[in-house]
Order: C-alpha cells, then sequence, then structure tokens
C-alpha cells in the first residue's frame, strides 16, 4: 500500500508541476512563484498540523512549532541550498519533457560519489563505480537522441545537473542542521520553507514574476489556484509518503521502488503526450535506471557485508554507508 501511495503520490507531483510550469493552456512564466507557493504551503500545513497536535492521535507525536530567529539564522545555510535545488528542479522540468526528466537530473548519484570523496575522503568500491559510469553513459545517450529528435533544451540540462549537484548538497546540510532543531524533521521543514519564502521575494522580484503575476489573466481563477494548491499538497505529502515507505519497507527498497516508478514515469509520460521515442532513447533511459538500480544493489550488498562481519574496520564500515 505504502508504495503505490509513493508511486501515485510522487507521478501526480511531477504532472501537476509541468502543467501550473509549462501549459500551453496557462501560459504562465513565473516558476519561483511557483515553487515560492508550494514552500508556503508547505510551512502552512507544518504549522496547521502542529497547532492541531493536541487534537488527538492523528496530529499527536508532533512537535509544537514557533519561529526561533536564532534556530532560523542557524538553518539558513541549508535553506539557500534547499531553494537551488526546487528551483532547479522546477526549472528543469519547465525546460524538458516529463519522459526525459528522469534523465535530465540523473547524476545525483555521480555527483554523491564525488563529493563523498571531495568532502569526506571516502572511496567507493569498483562495482559502483561502473553502474556510475552506466548512468554517465545514459545521460548523455539521452542528451544526443533529444538534440537528434530537435526537442533538446540545454537550459533544462543545465538545471537538470544543478539540480542533481544540490540534492547532494541538500542532503549533507540536512545532516549538519539536524542537531539545530533536536533531530526534529518537521522543525527542519517548517523553517527550511519558512525561511525560503522569505529568500524567495528578492529573486521573484529581480526576475521581474510580480509584473507578470500582474498581467496573469487567470490570477483570479479558483481552477488556478485549485491546481496550484493542489500541487502544493502533494509536494508536501511526498516527503511524508517517503518516509512511510522506508519505515514499511527499507532503504534498500525505497531506492528500488524510486528507480521502478522513474520507469513507469517515463512510459505514462510518452503515452500521455503522444511522443514517438527511438530505440536509442530508450536504451538511454534503459542506461540510467539499470545502473542506478545496479549502485543501489552493490552498496545493498556492501552494507550487508559490513553489517554481517564484525571484524570489519570502521573506515570501511563508514565507506559502504556513504
Amino acid at each position: 500500500v505504502v508504495v503505490c501511495l509513493y508511486w501515485f503520490t510522487s507521478i501526480a507531483m511531477v504532472f501537476l508541476n509541468k502543467y501550473l510550469l509549462d501549459s500551453p493552456s496557462l501560459r504562465l512564466d513565473a516558476p519561483l512563484f511557483v515553487t515560492f507557493f508550494q514552500c508556503a504551503l508547505t510551512a502552512a500545513l507544518c504549522l496547521g498540523l502542529s497547532l492541531g497536535a493536541a487534537c488527538g492521535p492523528p496530529c499527536a507525536g508532533l512537535p509544537t512549532l514557533r519561529l526561533d530567529p536564532k534556530v532560523s539564522r542557524s538553518v539558513l545555510p541549508l535553506s539557500a541550498v534547499f531553494i537551488g535545488m526546487v528551483t532547479s528542479n522546477n526549472l528543469c522540468l519547465k525546460h524538458v519533457g516529463v519522459a526525459f526528466y528522469n534523465v535530465g537530473r540523473s547524476l545525483t548519484t555521480v555527483f554523491n560519489v564525488l563529493l563523498s570523496y571531495l568532502l569526506l575522503k571516502q572511496t567507493t568500491s569498483l562495482y559502483a563505480l561502473l553502474a556510475c559510469g552506466v548512468i554517465i553513459g545514459g545521460f548523455w545517450l539521452g542528451v544526443d537522441q533529444e538534440g537528434a529528435e530537435g526537442t533538446l533544451s540545454w537550459t533544462g540540462i543545465f538545471f537538470g545537473i544543478l539540480a542533481s549537484l544540490c540534492v547532494c548538497l541538500n542532503a549533507i546540510y540536512t545532516k549538519k542542521v539536524l542537531p539545530v532543531v533536536d533531530g526534529s524533521i518537521w522543525r527542519l521543514t517548517f523553517y527550511n520553507n519558512v525561511n525560503a519564502c522569505v529568500l524567495f521575494f528578492p529573486l521573484m522580484m529581480l526576475l521581474g514574476e510580480f509584473r507578470t503575476l500582474y498581467n496573469f489573466d487567470k490570477l483570479g481563477s479558483p481552477s488556478f489556484w485549485g491546481m496550484m494548491t493542489l500541487g502544493g499538497v502533494f509536494g508536501f505529502a511526498i516527503g511524508y509518503v517517503t518516509g512511510l515507505q522506508i519505515k514499511f519497507t527499507s532503504p534498500l527498497t525505497h531506492n528500488v521502488s524510486g528507480t521502478a516508478k522513474a520507469c513507469a514515469q517515463t512510459v505514462l509520460a510518452v503515452i500521455y503526450f503522444e511522443e514517438t521515442k527511438s530505440f536509442l532513447w530508450w536504451t538511454s533511459n534503459l542506461m540510467v535506471l539499470g545502473g542506478s538500480f545496479a549502485y543501489t544493489w552493490v552498496k545493498g550488498l556492501e552494507m550487508r557485508k559490513v553489517q554481517e562481519d564484525p571484524n570489519v574496520k570502521n573506515g570501511e564500515r563508514n565507506e559502504t554507508g556513504v
């Protein structure tokens, strides 16, 4: 049930965001505003659930949320990376098709290995590096095939690579900042999104999105705000259902499920948008998905070996856990 819930929430969120960011019928060229609204809604939902914590079991156990300027400043470096992550994700989705979205931001695993070595001096096994090589090969083949079909957007590719980097940096900074909020993911989510809302204002002003919104003909449309709210709710829910999937399965199963979900999402996008793709284009997707699955499988075997072998050195134990 939780795997199906994760698939539904994640795929629905991508299609909703694609509609809000790049729909010909909507014609809203304000990607930062869309992202800002989702962050504001997430912060409001966190606060609302916190206020309802005394109402009964559904909200029981949630921490009481209040805005502490000192904590907010401590979370600020993570918030800057978080803004880069969500904005680059949405800008990548705006400029590339849903079918290519997974390939466009497929270098997260590669950046994870690279940053682990550069920042933490942790090496990676040969088999895991080979899996990363397959992912890189699939990425470049996909870029080549998008170019051959005339649908390549270098802007989308740039933001896809940036999104992959920011996802890795976000994980690193999250681990560093968690002690500031007493290890509470709910408090971190609240502070992160409140900070993001404040930081988005000067960016939207700089890029002229307030003028775009002023001239937007559907600003008073209930259906538009309904879609915006639905997209924000799905954006908030994805964090919760991801946690549920990990809790009721395992981190390894979560990664495998995510890879399979990406495959299903690609097929659905091709069918929904009635696209025709070449054999090499599909090969690039299979390379990315296969490389991601192989990397997950290799790291899972290494972690199992560490857990079963009590004589493994601490350095090796830390390396395998990356």
